[in-house]
C-alpha cells in the first residue's frame, strides 16, 4: 500500500506538471492534489496510528466514519424502540409534550408485551372520572421537627449543576419550575444567580465539594451557609451522598467547563478539573449526620433536610436509619437516585456496574423507613430515567412519594441525546459553556417547554390512576404495577417486594431473616 501510494503520488505530480506546463489553466489541479499528497505523505511517516501508517490518505477515512457513527446510527439506523440510554420513543414523547404537540399514538404499542421485563398497570373497573381528580396533587415534605415544611409538586427538575449545564439551560429550567410551580435542584455545583434570578423554587443541593459554602481549604462554612440557605428561593436543603451515575466517586467538573464565574460561584481556584471528594468532611459517622442535619435546620430557618443517596452498602442505611431512632432526629425527605441516573462525565465502569438500580433501592428504603416505623416523618423522593406518567406511578408503587428528572427536563431544553457532555461541545447549548452554543439555546422559550412537559406529564400521571381508581398518589401501592418476571410469569410489584410490617427493624427477633445479615452490622456509631 505504501509502495502503491508513493508511485500513484508521483505520477499524479508529473501529470499535474505536463498539463500546467501545456496550459496554465490546469494550475487549479496543483492546489488540489498537492495538499493530498502532502497529508498522504504525513501519514506514512507518523507513528501513532497504525491504519494511516499502512494505508497513507485511504486510511483517515476510517477515522471520519468513527466520528460520525452515533448521529448515522441514530439518523438512519435507529428504530423507534432503540436507542441508549433513551429510545426515540422516549424522547419523542417529551418533545412533543413540551411543544404541546399530539402525543397519543396510533395502531397500538410497539413494544413486545410477552418481554421479560415488561410493565403494566391494573387498572379498575371502578375507575374514577379525570375531572375529580387533582390534575396537580402538592406532597408535603416536612417531618414533625421541621418548622418550615413545603408543598412539593408530584414531578420536579433534579440536580443538575450550573456548569455541567450552560447559564441559559439553568435560567430556562428555574423559569419553567417558576411557571408551573415545581422546584428546580441545584445539583452540587452550588448556588448560582441563575438558579436564584428567574425566582423557581430551589433545592440547593450540597455534596462532598461544600460549592458555594466552603472555606478555601474546602470544609464547609456555616456563615456562607447561612447566608444563602435563608434566601426565599431555597425551599429544602439536600445533603448529597451520591448519585446514580457514579457513586462513591465525586462529581467531576472538566476543566474546559471552569470559567472564572463557574470558579467565583463554586468558591475554589480556575484551571483544573474540579473533582469533588468521595466523602463528606462535615461528618463521619451516622450520629454526626444527625447533629449535621440539626445544625443545617437551625441555620436554614427551619427548612426541610434531606440527604441524597445511590444505595450501595446496604448496612450503611440501616445505620443511618439507627442514627435517627437513637437520636431522635429525622430527615425530612430522602432522594433515592438509581444507578441508571445519568451524568456528564462518569468512568464507564461507574456508570455501567456501581450502585443498586431503582427499583431495587426504592423498595428498600421504604422497607427499612417501614421497618424501623418512621417512614410517616419522611418523605421519598425517586431519580432515574423518570419521565413519563407511568415512571412516576412505578416509582410511587413501589415507595416513593414524588418523582425528580433530569435527562427528562433536558429534553424539553431541546437535547438531542448527541452524547457530548463531557467534551464541552453540546450542540443544543444545553451542556457546555461555549458562548457560540449557549447563544441558540433561548430561555424565554424553553422555559415555557419545560412548563409544559411537566404540567402534562403529571397530568398524564394522574390520569392513569384515575384508571386504576385512585383520587391521590398516596393511593398507589404495591399491587397497582404488574411486570413480566418470566415469559410466561407475571407478578405485582407487592409480590416481588412482600411490604414488612411496622416497626419489625426495631427489635433483632423480629427482623426479617433477609435483612438479618446487614440490620447486625448495621451501627449508628459508624457507617
Amino acid at each position: 500500500m505504501r509502495k502503491a501510494f508513493i508511485i500513484f503520488s508521483t505520477t499524479l505530480l508529473a501529470l499535474t506538471a505536463i498539463l500546467i506546463f501545456v496550459n496554465w489553466k490546469f494550475s487549479f489541479l496543483l492546489l488540489l492534489f498537492v495538499p493530498l499528497i502532502g497529508m498522504g505523505l504525513f501519514d506514512m511517516f507518523q507513528s501513532k496510528q497504525t491504519i494511516k501508517r499502512n494505508f497513507p490518505l485511504l486510511g483517515r477515512m476510517r477515522y471520519v466514519l468513527e466520528s460520525l457513527g452515533p448521529e448515522m446510527r441514530q439518523y438512519f439506523i435507529e428504530t423507534d424502540t432503540d436507542g441508549k440510554p433513551f429510545t426515540r420513543l422516549q424522547r419523542t414523547l417529551v418533545y412533543t409534550r413540551s411543544k404541546k404537540q399530539t402525543s397519543t399514538q396510533p395502531f397500538g404499542t410497539q413494544l413486545d408485551v410477552y418481554d421479560v421485563g415488561y410493565e403494566w398497570i391494573n387498572h379498575s373497573v371502578k375507575a374514577i372520572p379525570f375531572k375529580e381528580v387533582n390534575e396537580n396533587p402538592k406532597v408535603t415534605i416536612g417531618s414533625s421537627q421541621c418548622t418550615k415544611p413545603y408543598q412539593a409538586s408530584l414531578f420536579n427538575i433534579s440536580a443538575m449543576s450550573y456548569g455541567s449545564l450552560s447559564k441559559n439551560a439553568i435560567l430556562a429550567l428555574n423559569s419553567g419550575a417558576k411557571q408551573g410551580g415545581f422546584y428546580h435542584n441545584t445539583g452540587e455545583g452550588g448556588l448560582s444567580p441563575y438558579h436564584l434570578e428567574p425566582g423557581g423554587d430551589v433545592v440547593w443541593n450540597i455534596g462532598t465539594g461544600y460549592f458555594s459554602t466552603r472555606t478555601p481549604d474546602g470544609k464547609f462554612s456555616i456563615e456562607e451557609f447561612s447566608k444563602r440557605a435563608t434566601l426565599d428561593n431555597v425551599k429544602m436543603i439536600e445533603i448529597k451522598f451520591s448519585q446514580g451515575a457514579k457513586p462513591g466517586h465525586g462529581g467531576i467538573l472538566p476543566k474546559e467547563k471552569v470559567t472564572d464565574e463557574i470558579a467565583a460561584i463554586r468558591l475554589v481556584e480556575k484551571g483544573n478539573d474540579i473533582v469533588s471528594p468521595p466523602k463528606h468532611s462535615a461528618f463521619s459517622t451516622p450520629l454526626e449526620l444527625m447533629e449535621f442535619v440539626k445544625v443545617l435546620r437551625e441555620h436554614s430557618g427551619g427548612k426541610p433536610i434531606g440527604i441524597k443517596i445511590c444505595i450501595g452498602n446496604k448496612s450503611e442505611f440501616i445505620s443511618i436509619c439507627k442514627a435517627m431512632v437513637q437520636t431522635n432526629t429525622y430527615l425530612d425527605f430522602i432522594t433515592v437516585d438509581g444507578g441508571e441516573g445519568g451524568t456528564g462525565a462518569a468512568p464507564p465502569e461507574y456508570s455501567d456496574h456501581v450502585g443498586m438500580p431503582l427499583r431495587d433501592a426504592l423498595a428498600f428504603v421504604y422497607d427499612c423507613l417501614n421497618g424501623f416505623g418512621i417512614k410517616d416523618q419522611i418523605k421519598i423522593i425517586a431519580s432515574g430515567k423518570v419521565i413519563s406518567g407511568f415512571d412516576i406511578i412505578r416509582c410511587l408503587s413501589i415507595g416513593a412519594d414524588l418523582c425528580n428528572s433530569a435527562r427528562g427536563m433536558m429534553f424539553a431544553l431541546g437535547c438531542i441525546q448527541a452524547l457530548e457532555c463531557h467534551a464541552n461541545t453540546c450542540p443544543t447549548g444545553v451542556a457546555t459553556q461555549d458562548p457560540k452554543l449557549t447563544k441558540g439555546l433561548v430561555p424565554e422559550e424553553k422555559s415555557v417547554r419545560v412548563a409544559r412537559f411537566q404540567h402534562e406529564t403529571v397530568k398524564s400521571a394522574m390520569e392513569l390512576m384515575a384508571s386504576a381508581g385512585i383520587n391521590h398518589p398516596d393511593g398507589v401501592t404495591r399491587d397497582v404495577v404488574s411486570t413480566r418476571v418470566e415469559r410466561n410469569k407475571t407478578e405485582t410489584f407487592g409480590e416481588t417486594f412482600p411490604e414488612l410490617e411496622t416497626g419489625c427493624f426495631l427489635k433483632e427477633d423480629t427482623v426479617p431473616t433477609s435483612y438479618q445479615y446487614f440490620w447486625k452490622k448495621a451501627k449508628a456509631e459508624s457507617f
